[in-house]
């Protein structure tokens, strides 16, 4: 479990920034971002070679830095609309 979170914290930023690109790129509805990211997390994990894990736990890293993404971002976004 302790792997799976490490591998989620370095994948998250990247997955942030793709989702945000695709945000940017297409005319997605904002309910679907959480599965989008989370999608795109999966595929990030994937493709992490540079990980030492087997393919199951990079994928299961990269769903969890999905859904990570998502929360700090609105986490910040509602932080700054209060101010």
């Amino acid at each position: 479990m302790v792997e799976i979170l490490a591998m989620a914290s370095v994948i998250a930023p990247v997955t942030s920034g793709v989702v945000q690109v695709v945000k940017q790129a297409t005319q997605i509805n904002n309910r679907y971002l959480p599965a989008v990211a989370t999608v795109l997390g999966m595929g990030l994990g994937a493709a992490a070679y540079f990980l030492d894990a087997e393919l199951g736990l990079r994928v299961w890293a990269g769903g969890v830095s999905g859904l990570a993404a998502v929360g700090l971002f609105e986490l910040g976004k509602q932080t700054v609309d209060k101010e």
